[in-house]
């Protein structure tokens, strides 16, 4: 059985609640069709004539209270509320539904300040980040071609603490939703100080700060890709890393690195790519590609049904 089919096959046994607020874009409409009559969750598609206008303005007084020590206005709470994105972020805060998936017709930043502003930072992991599940066909590396991708969408240059909870929150993910015993890369263009910078120095403290906070998780860095993922490689150029070329979490030193390495494998070797999936929120969010595919959507909630607590 191939991993998304684990995944929808285990989001059915749970059988969460999950909201999607793009009532009017036809690739969700479609996915919600597909996942309710495939029993995969339950399914909430936020047409206008479910937002309840008394309910809303609860939503609004609430969200304003949260948010007024930071000089925000009330009639400017009230203009982000005429975007259902709000409201249904504030309906996974309040536990009415047990995630979100949305991204199909809005850009990752206004999706992320939806979900960070409504559904709140998880303390313990202190910032908000992203992954990827890739599932890449006819692959021995990572987990017969499973991995996680990190961060490839929210934090443009992150310091090495940054880094650090990233890899903990991925890894966490890795373990949780693909039964995977994490094995986590921080990658470079350096594999342990081959070239000495800036960049190196801030993945290696990055390592050590990963190593305070969960010190059983098998990590290394800085390691360059092909020695973070192939044995014999790893063998060549250092073979005393822990991880042994066998890394199945790969956590990207900065956002384009992120970014184009995700695309580049799923365009070039046909990977599965789910996601953006947000990680170190109160609740379980997922964001869409804006050049998503109705099973994209459908791979996206399933996930996040599997997140809910």
């Amino acid at each position: 059985m191939d991993t998304i089919q684990k995944i929808r096959d285990k989001a059915r046994a749970r059988l969460k609640t999950i909201i999607l607020p793009e009532y009017d874009d036809a690739r969700v409409v479609e996915a919600a069709r597909i996942i309710e009559q495939e029993k995969i969750a339950k399914v909430v598609l936020l047409t206008k004539d479910k937002i309840d206008p008394k309910i809303k303005e609860g939503y609004i007084e609430e969200f304003y209270a949260l948010h007024k020590a930071k000089e925000t206005d009330i009639n400017n709470v009230r203009k982000l509320f005429d975007e259902p994105l709000y409201y249904a972020a504030m309906m996974t805060r309040e536990g009415k539904v047990d995630g979100m998936v949305a991204g199909a017709s809005h850009t990752t930043p206004d999706m992320a300040r939806a979900a960070i502003r409504c559904i709140g930072v998880d303390e313990r992991i202190s910032i908000v980040s992203s992954c990827f599940i890739m599932v890449v066909p006819d692959c021995p590396y990572g987990d017969s071609g499973n991995f996680i991708f990190a961060d490839c969408g929210i934090i443009p240059e992150p310091n090495s603490r940054q880094l650090a909870c990233v890899s903990l929150a991925a890894s966490e993910l890795a373990a949780r939703i693909l039964n995977l015993a994490p094995r986590v890369a921080l990658l470079s263009y350096s594999t342990k100080g081959s070239a000495r910078t800036k960049s190196a120095e801030k993945i290696s403290e990055a390592l050590n700060l990963l190593k305070e906070m969960a010190p059983d998780i098998l990590a290394d860095g800085e390691l360059q890709v092909d020695a973070a993922i192939v044995p014999e490689v790893a063998q060549i150029k250092y073979p005393d890393s822990p991880v042994g070329g066998k890394a199945n979490v790969l956590i990207f030193p900065n956002l384009e690195a992120g970014n184009i390495g995700y695309k580049l494998v799923q365009r070039l070797a046909k990977a599965r790519a789910i996601g953006p999936l947000f990680l170190g929120l109160n609740k379980p969010a997922s964001d869409l590609s804006r050049g998503c595919l109705v099973e994209d959507v459908i791979d996206c909630v399933a996930v996040t049904s599997l997140r809910a607590k």
